[in-house]
């Protein structure tokens, strides 16, 4: 993850995939918006490809997401895009 404008790589296969586009949350593409060290590790506030904002947190177990917000109104989910879920 190298800049706060950038996208970042893949956080491992989770699974699990985002409740409104249907992307998986472990694959890509999603943007980094910041990250905060911690005493666990990170914490990484993310954007999904749909535009739900996300807090992954980043520990020696990888990184999963915690919490997430609803993509904003108006912007086509990234399934609409061809995005596969």
């Amino acid at each position: 993850m190298a800049s706060a404008h950038g996208t970042t790589g893949t956080t491992g296969a989770t699974g699990i995939v985002c409740p409104y586009c249907g992307w998986p949350d472990g694959a890509e593409p999603f943007q980094l918006v910041s990250r905060h060290s911690s005493a666990a590790g990170s914490t990484v506030w993310t954007r999904c490809g749909c535009g739900s904002l996300q807090v992954r947190v980043v520990d020696g177990h990888g990184a999963h997401v915690v919490t997430r917000g609803r993509p904003p109104a108006g912007i086509p989910s990234a399934r609409a895009c061809g995005a596969r879920g």
